[in-house]
């Protein structure tokens, strides 16, 4: 996924590996397009090397020297074959994790599952708050106006913190009301 984005950052226009960075945390890309930010630069040597992107000039300031990457055709083809695949690929994920802790809930005391599945609740209310964070961010930085598909991401990112937090909720409900947890 760090390639598809670097590229697809390149395609708009070029870039340092300082610059791609910045605007992938503006955006939030941790958190939708579960990428390390730091993994650019390890991307970048890496599509260099490969002849997806170049250097198209050297920037000095001060006693720096910054490379600007501009992406190259054979570049734009990757970027297109990247999309196509994460496109492709499919996208169900599972709260895996929460599902086994859920399954074996009754080899615990009732406090204590219901406790942790509190906490639960916690994490899931940040996430929803960092994601809107995110949404006013991107506003921000686009002047108020959304492409089409980035709403639809961020509307589908919080109906699944949504789903999830539902979830949550639901088994905490059947937890207290239950004598025990088998």
């Amino acid at each position: 996924m760090t390639r598809l984005l670097v590229l697809a950052m390149l395609g708009l226009k070029p870039m340092t590996g300082y610059d791609i960075k910045v605007m992938l945390e503006l955006s939030d890309a941790e958190r939708w397009g579960g990428v390390l930010i730091g993994s650019i630069y390890n991307a970048l040597k890496k599509l260099e090397k490969d002849g997806y992107i170049e250097v198209a000039s050297i920037e000095s300031t001060g006693h720096r020297q910054k490379a600007i990457y501009q992406i190259t055709e054979k570049g734009r083809a990757h970027e297109q074959e990247l999309i196509i695949e994460a496109l492709e690929k499919s996208s169900v994920v599972y709260p895996t994790t929460l599902y086994s802790g859920v399954s074996f809930a009754f080899k615990l005391p009732k406090a204590k599952a219901v406790d942790a599945l509190e906490k639960q609740k916690i994490i899931l209310e940040q996430e929803e708050k960092a994601i809107n964070a995110g949404y006013e961010a991107k506003l921000i930085a686009m002047q108020g106006e959304l492409p089409a598909l980035t709403q639809l991401a961020f509307d589908n990112m919080l109906e699944i913190v949504k789903v999830q937090s539902k979830f949550v909720h639901q088994a905490i409900e059947i937890m207290k009301k239950s004598d025990s947890l088998e």
